[in-house]
């Protein structure tokens, strides 16, 4: 599915890490007879990444070219895998059982709970507590499992708001509106004018509606030994009413994000506003084939889903340390300096992850967004991100609500169903596992 791996590509899969006391889970020590190598005092170190690597991009290759010249001691290799993100975890399992895995490797959020599960990480929070300070609280939180932490936060991926403004002042909106009541009712007076300020999307309801929904409050949390589950939030009730009303209203377009039915969405002027992930800017660019070009601008969410303000997490990754690694404070060292190459990791389509240093906004991006500094909006966005945690096994669970979330923009099920089915299969999931829940 191509338009499916854009997403993988560019969202490096979604959000977020969780509390957990599991006896017999994960590891807390460093490796001692795995991973990087040393010679002679020159230490090795090995990074698989799935970062796009695309033409015109600063290659990562050149990245640790730079870092090997000025840090000759502590040598870095880095190999890209260009399957799909289930694919690189499921080698890594397997290596890190032969002892072949390399230090270090990119682990999106929603990954890492189940990661750690299987007892592929390495605790190094005794290395992390230095570069903490680097990096935004949201996503630095996203790189820990039960407090402890086992890599650093690469890029992100809050949930902003796009519209088209020049389409909003033609319609009398002369603002985003800030609460629900107020865009519910902007909504149904776009779409009369056959304008639709808000995107329904079926095929992202496991990584963006669980985001809303999550931006007020997490799902899971562990009890002693036992997870506890709850999807049903006051958070997930307020999205969930949020989206009803302008579903049956007929005021928000239902096109799956990756069909070809949204990307006509934009280029025929019908979607004027839709919520979206951070890293969905250069996407978005493309999907409107030019469409309002320079008319577009990105602003915070209001409180339209009980969230207070607040946003949720959609997409990002960190890079952990890998059990057999034999230099985790080395690889840590490295891994602090990748991380802020910030204008590096920009040219990759990232929202870094990193607060050393203000990213600049692409000329391209600029140019079609009001020549806006729309990543100041995205880090105003980091920095306002909630606590939501995830579990392992999640991907099981953005299956159901996506399928859920079909059955409601054709009628045939509620936006409310979509919460109701994640618990279930949330619970499901987890005793599937093997892992104790409470109920």
């Amino acid at each position: 599915m191509v338009s499916h791996n854009k997403r993988l590509v560019a969202a490096l899969a979604a959000v977020a890490a969780m509390g957990m006391g599991l006896a017999g889970c994960g590891s807390d020590t460093a490796g001692t007879d795995n991973g990087g190598s040393s010679d002679g005092g020159k230490v090795t170190i090995t990074y698989m990444h799935r970062l796009p690597d695309s033409e015109g991009m600063t290659l990562v290759k050149d990245i640790v070219a730079k870092w090997n010249k000025e840090h000759p001691d502590i040598q870095v290799t880095a190999t890209k895998f260009d399957g799909k993100a289930s694919e690189m975890i499921k080698k890594l399992e397997t290596d890190v059982k032969s002892g072949e895995a390399p230090d270090l490797a990119q682990v999106g959020y929603a990954e890492l709970p189940e990661v750690f599960t299987k007892g592929m990480l390495q605790d190094v929070s005794q290395y992390a507590d230095q570069y903490k300070d680097h990096y935004a609280a949201g996503p630095f939180s996203l790189a820990q499992v039960g407090g402890k932490t086992y890599g650093l936060p690469q890029d992100t991926g809050p949930l902003v708001y796009f519209y088209n403004k020049a389409e909003f002042d033609k319609l009398g909106i002369t603002e985003v509106p800030k609460t629900e009541s107020e865009f519910i009712e902007a909504a149904k007076k776009a779409a009369a004018a056959g304008k639709y300020i808000m995107s329904y999307q079926p095929d992202e309801a496991g990584n963006m509606i669980s985001g809303l929904a999550g931006a007020s409050g997490g799902w899971y949390k562990v009890d002693g030994d036992s997870w506890v589950v709850n999807t049903e939030t006051d958070g997930s009730k307020a999205t969930a009413d949020f989206y009803q009303q302008l579903l049956d209203a007929k005021a928000v377009t239902t096109n799956p994000r990756w069909d070809p039915s949204f990307d006509a969405s934009i280029k025929n002027g019908q979607l004027i506003g839709t919520v979206a992930a951070a890293w969905e800017a250069p996407l978005f660019i493309t999907s409107s084939g030019g469409t309002g070009a320079g008319e577009w601008q990105v602003t915070q969410l209001g409180d339209w889903f009980g969230n207070a303000g607040k946003t949720g997490p959609d997409g990002g990754s960190a890079v952990a340390v890998l059990k057999s690694s034999k230099h985790p404070k080395e690889a840590m060292e490295f891994l602090d300096w990748f991380n802020t190459q910030v204008p590096d990791l920009v040219s990759q389509g990232l929202v870094p992850a990193a607060t050393t240093e203000d990213a600049k906004t692409p000329s391209d991006w600029s140019d079609f967004f009001s020549k806006q500094d729309i990543m100041k909006e995205f880090k105003d966005a980091n920095n306002n991100m909630g606590d939501f945690t995830y579990m392992p096994g999640f991907s099981a669970v953005v299956a159901k609500m996506n399928e859920t979330a079909a059955k409601a923009s054709d009628g045939s099920g509620k936006v409310a169903d979509v919460f109701s089915e994640a618990q279930t299969t949330s619970v499901d999931t987890l005793k599937n596992l093997g892992l104790s829940v409470k109920e």
